[in-house]
């Protein structure tokens, strides 16, 4: 299978723990043999430690996505270095430079390519481009809820949801580079246009890769 996978910059660089990138690339590695694997990395907290500091500095939205990319790249790199041989050793900052470096059987980590793309979409648009058999979002809460349930006890967690309806749930929200939501509009927007395969569930623990693949765990994005 090609399975594109998006991992939260919120799980993997959390307290900068060495383990969980060890972790991720033996599980990866477990899975070369058999598919073709994409793997976009996100920004997590330094990145909105970068970004913040560069607003109080003045800088302009388009500038804060910049540097929140430059920090997805950072971080795309510890988990190459992580893979060792297993991946490719650049990171690609493009999605023609992804198709390229994946003709040589490698893993492929990236982060983001430009502003006003979060990685989730960077994975979306990479999942469509390649044409996934799946793409799987890994980030810090089991699936898809209706508001952020690290905030509100209330919140609905969807087993399956259309994109259309995550769409409508999350139209008037407000979308500044940093900001974390579960997956952002251009992300959904790809997926429902592509009917692209995906799973949205919780990568604290890296076996729950092994576990979407299976369909054991997270909330599914159903075809419209």
């Amino acid at each position: 299978m090609k399975i594109v996978i998006t991992i939260g910059g919120s799980i993997i660089m959390e307290n900068f723990n060495p383990k969980i990138f060890k972790e991720y690339a033996r599980i990866l590695t477990s899975l070369q043999d058999d598919n073709k694997i994409f793997i976009v990395i996100g920004g997590g907290q330094p990145a909105r430690d970068y970004i913040k500091l560069a607003r109080e500095l003045g800088a302009n939205e388009a500038q804060c996505d910049n540097i929140g990319i430059e920090v997805t790249r950072l971080n795309a790199k510890m988990l190459i270095t992580a893979l060792g041989e297993k991946a490719y050793p650049m990171v690609p900052h493009n999605f023609n430079e992804a198709l390229e470096y994946s003709a040589t059987g490698k893993i492929i980590v990236m982060g983001g390519t430009e502003p006003a793309h979060s990685t989730d979409a960077v994975g979306a648009i990479l999942a469509e481009l390649v044409d996934a058999d799946i793409l799987i979002n890994l980030t810090s809460v089991d699936g898809f809820y209706d508001k952020d349930p690290h905030k509100y006890p209330d919140a609905r967690f969807y087993k399956e949801i259309t994109a259309t309806k995550m769409l409508n749930l999350f139209k008037d929200k407000d979308w500044k580079a940093g900001t974390y939501e579960f997956l952002d509009l251009t992300a959904i927007h790809i997926i429902r246009r592509s009917n692209i395969k995906s799973i949205i569930t919780n990568g604290k623990d890296p076996m729950n890769l092994i576990r979407a693949l299976k369909g054991e765990v997270g909330t599914k994005i159903i075809p419209e």
